[in-house]
């Protein structure tokens, strides 16, 4: 709606090493550089983020989107970030079937450090790689229907199936702050995000320290 505050949506970005999490947030945030760093390979260590402005229905959304670590030395400060976002992107790679086993751990890590009723979707990444499949796609869409979560097969490297991954999650989250938009930030100039603990205060500016950065810096 014209003249109203931006809304600050939160997506973590979840499995294993290698999957390809960084190339897909690249590829949605990034598209014009995405293709040139899909050569190259650096592994996330902890964690980093993205943020995309988007207009929903006449609503402008700032995607805030958090890249986790895979590896298991950074899966405690990974998962501490689980906690008040409102959607999931949650990937597997079609060519390793070690990240698809630990699908269902992840999923319980989600359960256990964010709402049950978060919104996730699942993606069986690197669909490009077709003679190094080892997950048939039966198999992803099975594990989604599990879960009751829409499942997509994707390409960071050809763009396959990226935007439409976030565009099914993004209008599953607003659905929900449609009914409760207490559950969004506002996007407030001088407000300060704890990147301790996560905590977000919406009404007052928290006083600067060495674990904060203010808000507009994320532009």
């Amino acid at each position: 709606m014209a003249g109203s505050r931006p809304l600050l949506v939160k997506i973590v970005t979840a499995g294993e090493a290698s999957v390809g999490k960084t190339s897909i947030v690249r590829r949605y945030t990034e598209p014009g550089l995405a293709a040139a760093a899909a050569a190259s390979y650096i592994a996330t260590v902890g964690i980093d983020f993205k943020v995309k402005t988007i207009t929903f229905n006449d609503t402008t959304v700032k995607l805030q989107i958090w890249d986790t670590a895979g590896q298991e030395q950074f899966h405690t400060i990974s998962t501490s970030y689980f906690r008040g976002a409102h959607g999931f992107v949650l990937v597997y790679d079609i060519t390793n079937s070690d990240s698809f086993q630990g699908i269902r751990s992840w999923m319980k890590d989600i359960h256990e450090k964010a709402d049950d009723e978060v919104d996730i979707v699942l993606l069986g990444n690197k669909c490009d790689k077709e003679t190094e499949r080892i997950i048939p796609k039966h198999r992803g869409e099975k594990l989604a229907w599990e879960y009751g979560v829409p499942f997509f097969e994707t390409s960071a490297t050809d763009n396959i199936n990226i935007e439409d991954a976030f565009s099914v999650l993004v209008k599953q989250i607003m659905k929900k702050l449609r009914g409760c938009p207490e559950l969004a930030h506002p996007w407030l100039p001088q407000t300060w995000a704890c990147l301790n603990n996560n905590l977000w205060d919406c009404t007052a500016p928290l006083p600067p320290s060495r674990n904060c950065v203010p808000l507009e810096s994320f532009l």
